[in-house]
């Protein structure tokens, strides 16, 4: 599993996208590229998103949920959390 997340967060544009999910969580793949060119200049096309959605979810780090038609997706932190405790030593304070 790890080796999914440290690939998955390997990519700027995926990076990008949790961005985004950190600032406003729930959202579609529509909003998510529209903040994506509005923010960052982005140029991906909607189906370039959904395939770093894909590998995002893949690894954990986005769970999507739907409502009626909509598909909307979350920021999951607890990949990250894991590994962040996997080397915290014992007694440190997480930051």
């Amino acid at each position: 599993m790890s080796d999914e997340v440290f690939r998955a967060i390997g990519d700027p544009t995926r990076r990008m996208i949790l961005d985004e999910l950190a600032r406003r969580d729930g959202m579609t793949l529509f909003e998510l590229c529209t903040r994506l060119v509005t923010e960052h200049g982005s140029t991906l096309t909607r189906q370039a998103v959904s395939q770093h959605l894909a590998v995002l979810e893949s690894a954990g780090l986005v769970r999507t949920e739907r409502a009626g038609r909509t598909k909307l997706h979350h920021l999951d932190t607890s990949p990250l959390r894991s590994l962040l405790d996997r080397w915290l030593i014992p007694g440190q304070e997480t930051p």
